[in-house]
């Protein structure tokens, strides 16, 4: 929207918002101005889902405002992954699910890639990978955001309880602490009085995105300590990965990996090429490929992909496989980011506003989570809005908000202390797993099962996310730092590692966890008190084998004594540390019996790659037998 000059007073509740007269539309002054019960200021992806979704569930009136004269914009838009929470609040909770299948492309997971040193890594099959080889058991998507937001647009507007106008001119909001806020806008139109417009609102959602209307004006903004950019472009066609080799189709048919990569679409998936501090991703869209790179400011030189050439250049050089196929395509569009994260202050409010979407907070895209933020935010505010009781409202708005607030800083140290890590495959493995199976467990278990609007479920998981998050403060700095020794130490491997993340055990007992649904708040609770187990499993697994890989030592892995002295919250990375305890601890006896095969990060370790078929035969039995899990116990 149009930034009018305005005074502003800071309070818990937004009251005193002042913004700039607008002259009153021409009328009777007996005319009472029209009143919506919901205003939504932004017709992108969380405005348009928020007003699907309220649609979809009562026969409440929506207003639907935006400064763009055409909706969707005509620039191809950013953000087309999905991961699980966001896939399923747009299939499910807003009945998408033929227009995705339809109209999008089915997403196959995320893949990640390593370049091999010493190899010329101009063809697929050369480099490291890690994926998870099963489909989903919920459907993910790879969105052009364009074509979603038009159908989105179309579904809405075709119910007469909205009403949409675009675009929109001298946006003035005054919000109310108490009453109904007031909104007044010029727009186009024949006569003054079909341009300007005067009109009152029960709530008013801030979904302007970057514009953030409500934010900067309420002085709620925050910076965050995630310094990172982006520059990325769309390509005519399907650039296929798999195709880029010298190998010819019945070679690739028929590699022998295929036991381990499955025989999947590979180039479905959100495929990432990875280095230190920066990922490039290959997006497959309905005639188009999007390309781009994320990238830790201080760690990558962001002039280098400053322009679209530029960017093309740097890909080609640093994977040079891409060198077979972009330099003959047509670039369709491109935009860049120097910054891209930051946090609010307050999203929900109970004098009945919100903001939603980039209009309050956003991380990092790596993994996806802009969708998911959305969906967090959109499922909470829209139960306000359906909330009728003002001090059942009042309750649920500091829950709520802290809630919002808690799930969002989860992600932070993820994306500001460790993203170096994404250099090494071993490393990436460690932090990966750990930070999908809490995913799972406490993001998409919760979210599918409609328990982040229930209060009584709330604190309890806040309690419990509050240790999980402990935990994550201290592991986050021991894979950066168990990266930067391998950088030092570590000796590549001699032929491509192909992992599957779900070959660790703990991560797929959190994937079952989103199979169950229909579950009371109270059986959910007991559910995260296992399944919280099962991370701390994980977690110390993690750090016993950075250990053990400091030390050259296997041993360690399942040595009783200096497994169970590992600290969850205090252990750091440092060799010298786990050396002085293992010279104390080594001739002790006794065995750590772990619930999963320890040996399955065995193709990473120089000490283990020449074991030969009896050892791999063991790590496979173990693989697949019935874990000891923490889930089975009470």
């Amino acid at each position: 929207m149009k930034a009018p000059k305005v005074r502003t007073r800071r309070n818990g509740s937004g009251a005193g918002l002042k913004d700039k007269k607008v002259a009153p539309a021409k009328g009777p002054e007996s005319r009472k101005p029209p009143h919506y019960d919901v205003a939504i200021i932004g017709a992108g992806m969380a405005g348009l889902a928020l007003a699907r979704q309220l649609l979809l569930r009562t026969d409440k009136k929506i207003l639907l405002l935006d400064r763009s004269a055409q909706v969707p914009i005509p620039r191809q838009k950013v953000g087309e992954s999905t991961v699980q929470l966001g896939a399923y609040y747009l299939s499910k909770v807003l009945d998408l699910e033929e227009h995705l299948l339809r109209e999008q492309l089915l997403k196959y997971n995320l893949r990640f890639y390593w370049r091999r040193p010493g190899c010329p890594n101009r063809s697929y099959e050369e480099f490291s990978q890690c994926y998870i080889k099963t489909p989903s058991n919920i459907a993910g998507y790879q969105l052009n955001r364009n074509t979603l937001e038009a159908e989105l647009l179309r579904l809405n507007t075709a119910n007469p309880n909205c009403t949409f106008h675009a675009p929109v001119q001298d946006l003035a909001v005054s919000l109310s602490e108490r009453g109904y806020h007031s909104l007044r806008f010029r727009t186009e139109g024949k006569s003054a009085s079909e341009t300007e417009f005067s009109v009152t609102a029960e709530w008013v959602v801030d979904t302007t995105g970057r514009s953030k209307h409500l934010a900067r004006r309420m002085d709620l903004t925050q910076p965050s300590p995630i310094r990172h950019g982006s520059s990325f472009l769309w390509v005519e066609g399907l650039v296929n990965i798999e195709k880029l080799t010298d190998l010819g189709l019945d070679e690739i048919r028929m590699r022998k990996d295929r036991a381990q990569t499955g025989h999947f679409p590979i180039w479905l998936a959100t495929n990432h090429y990875v280095g230190e501090g920066f990922w490039f991703w290959v997006i497959p869209l309905q005639g188009k490929t999007s390309l781009g790179v994320v990238y830790d400011s201080a760690l990558f030189p962001a002039e280098q992909v400053a322009t679209p050439e530029k960017l093309m250049e740097w890909v080609c050089r640093e994977f040079p496989l891409f060198a077979r196929d972009l330099p003959r395509r047509k670039i369709l569009d491109h935009g860049s980011f120097r910054s891209f994260a930051y946090d609010c202050a307050e999203t929900v409010s109970a004098s009945k506003w919100a903001l939603s979407g980039e209009a309050g907070r956003f991380s990092d895209p790596l993994y996806s989570p802009g969708g998911d933020l959305i969906s967090l935010h959109n499922t909470l505010i829209g139960d306000l809005i359906l909330t009728d009781d003002d001090r059942e409202r009042a309750r649920k708005v500091p829950l709520y908000e802290t809630l919002l607030r808690s799930l969002y800083h989860a992600y932070v140290p993820s994306y500001a202390v460790s993203y170096d890590v994404l250099g090494d495959q071993e490393a990436f493995v460690l932090k990966y797993t750990w930070e999908l199976a809490v995913y799972f467990t406490f993001y998409v278990f919760p979210f599918i099962n409609n328990l982040f609007t229930d209060p009584k479920f709330i604190l309890p998981f806040l309690s419990k996310f509050a240790r999980l998050g402990r935990i994550n403060a201290n592991l986050q700095p021991f894979f950066s730092a168990f990266y930067q020794w391998k950088k030092r130490h570590g000796s590549p491997p001699p032929a491509p590692v192909l992992f599957d993340f779900t070959q660790i055990g703990p991560l797929q007992a959190s994937e079952k966890l989103f199979y169950r649904v229909g579950v009371s708040a109270d059986e959910a609770l007991d559910l995260l008190d296992a399944h919280l187990e099962n991370l701390k499993h994980l977690a110390r697994f993690f750090l016993a084998h950075g250990a053990s890989r400091a030390l050259g030592e296997e041993r360690v892995l399942t040595h009783r004594a200096f497994v169970e002295g590992l600290d969850l919250t205090r252990t750091q990375f440092d060799p010298e540390t786990f050396r002085t305890q293992w010279a104390r601890l080594a001739k002790q006896k006794g065995r750590y019996e772990w619930p999963f095969d320890p040996c399955v990060l065995n193709p990473f370790r120089p000490d283990a790659r020449g074991l030969g078929d009896g050892h791999r035969a063991l790590s496979s039995k173990m693989a697949s037998a019935p874990m000891a899990s923490p889930m089975t116990r009470r």
